[in-house]
């Protein structure tokens, strides 16, 4: 299956952006983690579908600090997932965020929920793409 329809078989079962762009992550990483699915839940529809920024930014800043971030009081934080964090950012704001003029959901949807279909799936396997290029990168995957 490939990552398109992997994506559309995930937004069938129910999941929005940035669950997909966890699950996706997890499961290169050869791992399962309801818990992080669940917390990511929260970014749906532009965060608590209030049509504010979209959950493929926030859930890939998210997924990003879920490789480099701090988890437990022995860890250091990767001193480069900010920057990772960052570069992630500039992406989507001069990519996705360009080309349909916001990095809100309800912009990129044009207020019209029928354009998620159309728009989403490609705007979530972009995202994947560049999250595992900056993973890749720095050797963390």
């Amino acid at each position: 299956m490939d990552l398109f329809d992997k994506i559309l078989a995930l937004s069938q079962q129910g999941f929005f952006c940035a669950q997909i762009l966890a699950m996706l992550a997890l499961e290169c990483d050869g791992k399962e983690n309801a818990d992080f699915v669940r917390a990511m839940s929260g970014l749906n529809g532009g965060i608590g579908f209030s049509g504010d920024v979209c959950g493929c930014l926030t859930g890939g800043a998210c997924v990003l600090a879920y490789f480099t971030g701090k988890g437990e009081a022995e860890e250091l934080e990767d001193p480069e997932g900010i920057g990772m964090i960052q570069e992630f950012i500039r992406w989507f704001r001069e990519g996705p965020g360009a080309e349909y003029g916001s990095v809100d959901c309800d912009g990129i949807l044009e207020g019209n929920p029928a354009n998620r279909m159309q728009r989403c799936p490609g705007i979530v396997g972009e995202s994947f793409e560049k999250v595992m290029t900056l993973l890749e990168e720095k050797g963390m995957l």
